[in-house]
């Protein structure tokens, strides 16, 4: 299901075009890298999915009911400590255990400012933990974010990643901009490319995990979440798995004992 669509999308700030004819789509399950250089229109594109911005021309539909997003910086001149700000929304979006969600994210997020801290005491990176948290509070139909990886000292970089593809999973349309190649390579289900407010590329092809696993007890692998295909051999099975999505089967596989032989990344189409 298509949680967001831009149609012929273009946006103007006076005499300056920053996007122009732009299609795209994100769906829900689908983590989409959106690349490009600085000033290639990026940021205004993910302000347009959520409601932020309006085109100029085009429309956007936007069928997601719940959508959170997380801006390249976050305004935290406020009072109010990490842990009520988080509460706060929390109990507006109707949680119930408000408090105890946003300090498990806080904690898995490795945040160390402090969780009765003034927000605008806190560091660059403890504050893009915070709104991180608040994003993920509950689970979005479209999750968009904007650099997300920026400021996060690198220990949290690989949660982020795991954070992504878990709400991929629960059927969340994710969106992101990132600089580095690396992580994208290792995030991203679909690549799109902007480049001087134009989409000039949609890469398809994704980065395929391979893995090789020494039987255990009976699996139809064939019917688990994310299999692309599977080769049986004398000693076990080797699976085909899109990057990002293959966590899920090797704890299956160690939870039925199951052997992992190998891990790597193929090219895909």
């Amino acid at each position: 299901m298509e949680a967001v669509r831009l149609r012929k999308v273009s946006k103007r700030y006076g005499r300056r075009e920053i996007l122009t004819d732009v299609d795209l789509q994100v769906s829900s399950g689908e983590l989409l890298a959106l690349v490009g250089a600085n000033g290639s229109g990026k940021s205004t594109a993910l302000k347009l999915m959520v409601g932020l911005s309006r085109p100029s021309a085009g429309t956007v539909e936007r069928d997601a009911q719940v959508v959170s997003y997380v801006p390249e910086i976050l305004a935290s001149h406020d009072r109010m400590s990490a842990a009520a700000y988080l509460q706060h929304l929390g109990r507006i979006r109707g949680l119930g255990n408000a408090r105890e969600r946003a300090l498990g994210l806080l904690e898995r997020l490795a945040f160390t400012g402090g969780t009765d801290t003034p927000m605008r005491k806190l560091s660059k990176g403890n504050s893009q933990k915070v709104a991180l948290a608040q994003a993920l509070l509950v689970i979005p139909h479209l999750l968009v974010l904007d650099e997300p990886w920026s400021g996060l000292d690198a220990a949290t970089h690989s949660t982020l990643r795991e954070l992504l593809v878990e709400a991929a999973h629960e059927g969340a349309a994710v969106a992101f901009t990132e600089h580095s190649a690396e992580t994208v390579r290792t995030t991203a289900t679909r690549v799109c490319e902007l480049s001087h407010g134009r989409l000039t590329t949609t890469r398809r092809e994704q980065l395929i995990m391979e893995v090789s696993l020494l039987a255990g007890a009976e699996i139809d692998w064939a019917q688990q979440p994310d299999v692309l295909e599977v080769r049986r051999h004398a000693t076990g099975v080797t699976l085909m798995l899109p990057s990002g999505r293959h966590d899920a089967a090797l704890l299956t596989a160690l939870n039925h004992g199951w052997s992992v032989a190998g891990v790597r990344q193929v090219n895909g189409e």
